[in-house]
């Protein structure tokens, strides 16, 4: 028996899909519903490793993760069969089922789509199979009718769930942009005639204000459509996940009344794997920024390189910027850099890409030489889980001794040494994946902020946990919408 769909729309990139699809797997799971996520096509160069599907690892959008998490169970790569990591603004590598896919990444968008939607249902029926239940976030619009032909994210994935087992959809919008209702009705009368009647709802998301003030909008929108509004969610900074699609809140806040520390994070173009800081911002007396200016790094208690998606791009940003002097003359005054990834890549002495894996071939640049480190690049994709073991640190990363964290690694690019310089992080098998040199350090494994013990070791204090933030979720679903229709979305019709 295949599972039942619950598929969430947005009336545009951003309106919540995400969030709420999240807020309905925890939700389930809490009643012990078999419920599992799917997204056919992410496009995000936030990514996280999981189980491929030959004993390996891959790497689907951390959307998807997060949702697996709530929805308590093991992710997989079927649930994101489809990952965009944009490297330009016309430019994508593919990721197809965990795998990034060279060929596929230069074809043009109309030429590749067929491929990809074979894959993406092969994914979404084992996942049918397996679950009694599916939460399928959709992708941007299901009314972009330019698209429409080649759209297996939203027009087709519904049909496939329609045609396999039972489909009920959500549509949610961000009211706080203006034009909620307009939105609304406009998507609805878009839909396909075959797909519009598995509407159950409308959601209203980023509320705030006063509700009295919301009619008669709602009743005359079901007037129109024959659509009730399922939920009015309220506008909730602090709900602890991180945005989606590479957007970040560019807001300068601190978590409590005194700023103990100042973080500046480098926000480059290609930035990457971001929400791997979500925990930094929930921390007692941590203001966290994202920097694009020299003068955004002043006054900073430690600067961060994060990963990249296109290393030499970035470093040429970083030029442009005048940001290169201003993290040299940073470093060289005793103050903490920390490169993540592609940012420990940039902070080494060279880089050398003859098949032009990152970007543009090239036989040696320089990158910002203050770490003594080499990287080449080759058509090998690095993507596994790791166990971090921190030893040999000093200084302002001499807290770090003896933490064990869990991380994983997602990269192009083989790192060595080309002068003396301490290794001071290895991963389960002896190899180095960090080094130290002054108070500059670079590390390849990614999410070592999600560790309570290296949040512990830095800032002696830990950050809310991300099951406590899956359950806030959950309990403004209990509070904001519609109890009666919540639980018909996770009842089964009989067959």
């Amino acid at each position: 028996m295949h599972a039942k769909s619950i598929m969430v729309w947005g009336t545009s990139s951003g309106a919540g899909k995400s969030w709420l699809a999240t807020a309905l797997c925890r939700w389930a799971a809490r009643r012990g519903f078999d419920v599992a996520p799917f997204k056919a096509q992410n496009m995000s160069n936030n990514a996280r490793v999981v189980p491929g599907l030959d004993g390996g690892f891959g790497e689907i959008g951390a959307a998807q993760y997060f949702q697996a998490v709530a929805a308590r169970v093991a992710p997989s790569v079927d649930m994101n069969p489809v990952l965009l990591k944009p490297e330009g603004d016309t430019a994508s590598q593919v990721v197809l089922q965990g795998r990034a896919e060279r060929t596929l990444s230069r074809l043009a968008w109309r030429e590749r789509s067929t491929q990809l939607a074979v894959a993406a249902r092969e994914s979404f029926m084992r996942l049918a199979q397996r679950h009694a239940f599916l939460v399928i976030e959709g992708a941007g619009s299901p009314a972009e009718i330019n698209l429409a032909e080649h759209d297996y994210v939203n027009l087709g994935v519904a049909r496939w769930a329609r045609d396999a087992g039972e489909l009920q959809s959500l549509l949610v919008t961000d009211i706080d942009r203006g034009g909620a209702f307009a939105h609304l009705y406009g998507t609805w009368a878009l839909l396909p005639r075959d797909l519009q009647h598995t509407l159950a709802g409308f959601v209203l998301n980023k509320f705030r204000g006063d509700a009295r003030l919301l009619p008669p909008g709602p009743q005359q929108l079901q007037q129109l459509t024959g659509m009730p509004l399922a939920g009015v969610l309220p506008l909730r900074r602090d709900h602890g996940l991180p945005e989606e699609d590479g957007v970040f809140d560019d807001r300068r806040v601190a978590t409590g009344v005194d700023v103990r520390w100042r973080i500046a994070v480098i926000a480059t173009p290609h930035i990457s794997n971001l929400d791997e800081f979500q925990p930094l911002r929930q921390i007692p007396g941590m203001r966290l920024d994202w920097a694009r200016t020299a003068g955004e790094l002043e006054g900073a208690h430690w600067i961060v390189l994060p990963g990249s998606k296109q290393v030499s791009g970035d470093l040429a940003w970083l030029r442009a910027q005048g940001l290169d002097v201003a993290i040299r003359r940073y470093a060289m005054a005793g103050g903490a850099v920390l490169g993540i990834c592609g940012g420990l890549q940039m902070l080494g002495r060279t880089l050398s890409d003859p098949e032009g894996v990152d970007g543009e071939r090239h036989d040696q640049r320089p990158g910002l030489d203050l770490l003594p480190l080499a990287t080449h690049y080759a058509g090998t994709k690095r993507v596994v889980p790791t166990v971090a073991n921190f030893g040999g640190a000093n200084g302002t990363w001499a807290s770090l001794n003896g933490v064990t964290a869990s991380g994983y690694e997602i990269r192009h690019g083989a790192t060595q040494p080309v002068a003396d310089c301490a290794a001071v992080l290895h991963d389960a098998h002896g190899m180095p994946i960090g080094w130290q040199a002054g108070s500059v350090l670079g590390v390849y494994a990614h999410g070592l902020f999600e560790s309570a013990d290296v949040l512990r070791a830095l800032f002696g204090t830990d950050a809310p946990v991300l099951e406590r933030s899956l359950d806030l979720l959950a309990d403004l679903l209990d509070e904001h919408f519609d109890a009666a229709l919540l639980r018909r979305l996770f009842t089964r019709s009989p067959r």
